[in-house]
């Protein structure tokens, strides 16, 4: 990331930040960004990097139910990643080929990611206008 992107970040769930905070995830610590080139994660000790051209698909989602969505999950139905601080409502983010986000190394890589931001709204405007230079 250039430095220049537009962040956005994560909606906390005032009774749900002591456990967060317990592993890593906090304010400081918790966004989205996103750039001309790049689309970048950031959720406490975990990180997820692909580039704009990746994203396949933006959809806004939830409300969730809260054992689904706070901290980090791997859904066993599809291997999608979520980073979930709040039970509102977030942004799953598709891509054609999936990233790696939940562990190191190649063999687990996720073809979506769910994201719990403040504005969802305009994450999704964001992924799904054009980029520009």
């Amino acid at each position: 990331m250039t430095g220049s992107g537009r962040r956005f970040p994560f909606r906390f769930d005032h009774r749900l930040r002591p456990a967060l905070a317990l592993i890593g995830v906090h304010p400081g610590t918790a966004w989205v960004e996103l750039d001309d080139e790049w689309l970048l994660v950031r959720f406490g000790p975990w990180r997820l990097r692909t580039t704009r051209g990746n994203v396949a698909g933006v959809e806004r989602g939830g409300p969730y139910r809260w054992w689904r969505v706070i901290g980090p999950h791997l859904s066993l139905a599809d291997r999608g990643a979520t980073f979930g601080t709040s039970t509102a409502g977030g942004v799953c983010v598709r891509f054609g080929t999936p990233v790696p986000a939940l562990a190191p190394g190649p063999w687990l890589r996720h073809p979506a990611v769910t994201v719990t931001v403040v504005d969802p709204e305009a994450l999704v405007r964001a992924l799904t206008g054009p980029v520009t230079h």
